[in-house]
């Protein structure tokens, strides 16, 4: 059989430089939310299969990437269904459900947790698109008050000015906003997750797209114009309770408004000039298992989100004995190490890494002499990497230069020394 060289579709190897940039990367992100008190936790990257098919995923139960049972198990086995037991996690919150129902006794109440890791889809690769990649989560469990989405909102913005990532826009909403808007214009309950869909659309097929979109799924003519006039004129600096007036009284609770506009004011008065906080209507995040607050932060000048998350009180409670409250955000970090990369945000190393580059004929004296000097330079902090010189210096130096090396020493039998 031929060897193949490129790895499998849809997942990607790093080179050092780009390991550089997501180690860097890493390190802000764990340091800055350790400073909001979130734990660094580790969850299975193999889950099993009836946590992942439990109707919690959405769309992504449809890209899990399946293992099938081993020895004995697997023959035994009488359908294509039972020919499974476990598989690759596709996102980081359904092992967290498990991991809390599991460990919680033995965690303090809020927990903070802070998940890095890969996830798997077995999604159609295309650019930007991985069926490997790294996510990094953020939730907040046992904290039912606001204060778990200003903290996380606040935590994320943090960090993303701290990676150098500035203008930024965090969009916030409501899921029981969308759904009293929705039921007040007399569409059926069992069709929201279809209307939302259709609503989600909007930045790209405009106002008149939704309702062209919704008038086809065979809404009501009249509920349709009446609920995308709600929407007609909006902007970022439109005021939640002033947007709401009194056209949702009987569908929407004054403690739901008055909450999110809470949200908006804390986060804004502590956000940097370069992190605007605003309401948008238009905001849905795919999954349904979101019961409240939901945000995404912009980039302002790429127009896409690099991270989205909200409130979801019901998941963990169908694993544990009782109700948990959870509020969580993922962080886009592919697209994050994609704008760092972009805009050169990485910072240039001041620190000298010297290559030394030993020429063939050198006495094992000299070569011995060399080593010890380098094991004491690096008990200093330096960074040294010894290595035989090549015939074509010239072209070794200017490979190793191109990874950081600023600083080279060649040893000759006659000449050069560390």
């Amino acid at each position: 059989m031929d060897f193949i060289k490129t790895p499998v579709k849809g997942m990607p190897e790093q080179l050092p430089n780009d390991m550089a940039i997501r180690e860097y990367a890493l390190r802000k992100i764990k340091d800055n939310y350790k400073k909001f008190g979130f734990m660094l936790i580790s969850t299975p990257l193999i889950e099993h299969i009836e946590n992942l098919t439990n109707k919690q995923g959405g769309e992504n139960e449809q890209l899990i990437f399946k293992i099938m049972k081993r020895g004995e198990k697997l023959t035994k086995s009488e359908s294509l269904e039972d020919l499974c037991d476990c598989g690759l996690r596709y996102d980081l919150t359904v092992p967290l459900a498990r991991f809390y129902a599991n460990n919680g006794e033995n965690l303090p109440l809020p927990f903070k947790a802070l998940q890095i890791g890969e996830s798997f889809r077995a999604d159609r690769p295309q650019k930007g698109r991985f069926r490997q990649f790294t996510q990094c989560d953020i939730d907040i469990l046992g904290d039912s008050s606001n204060l778990a989405e200003i903290e996380l909102i606040s935590a994320t913005a943090n960090m993303l000015n701290e990676l150098g990532i500035k203008e930024l826009k965090v969009r916030v909403n409501d899921r029981n906003i969308l759904r009293a808007m929705a039921l007040s214009c007399g569409f059926p309950e069992e069709h929201l997750d279809t209307i939302y869909i259709i609503l989600d659309k909007m930045d790209k097929i405009g106002l008149d797209g939704v309702k062209n979109s919704l008038l086809q799924f065979g809404l009501d003519p009249a509920g349709v114009e009446k609920y995308c006039n709600m929407f007609a004129g909006i902007n970022d600096n439109i005021d939640c309770k002033q947007f709401i007036g009194d056209k949702l009284q009987g569908y929407l609770s004054d403690e739901a408004i008055e909450n999110l506009q809470e949200i908006i004011s804390v986060t804004s008065n502590i956000a940097s000039k370069d992190c605007q906080i605003v309401f948008d209507p238009t905001l849905v995040r795919g999954m349904s298992y979101y019961t409240g607050p939901i945000f995404e932060i912009e980039l302002k000048n790429y127009h896409a989100s690099v991270a989205g998350g909200g409130r979801y009180d019901k998941m963990i409670g169908k694993y544990c004995s009782k109700e948990v409250c959870a509020c969580g955000f993922s962080i886009g970090f592919e697209r994050i190490i994609s704008v760092i990369k972009e805009n050169q945000l990485l910072p240039v190393e001041q620190d000298e890494k010297i290559a030394v580059l030993i020429a063939k004929d050198v006495d094992k004296q000299k070569v011995q002499k060399t080593i010890e000097k380098a094991a004491e330079l690096r008990k200093q902090g330096k960074t040294i990497m010894i290595c035989p010189r090549n015939s074509n210096a010239k072209f070794q130096k200017e490979k190793l230069s191109a990874y950081g090396f600023n600083n080279f020493v060649e040893i000759f039998s006659d000449k050069g020394e560390l």
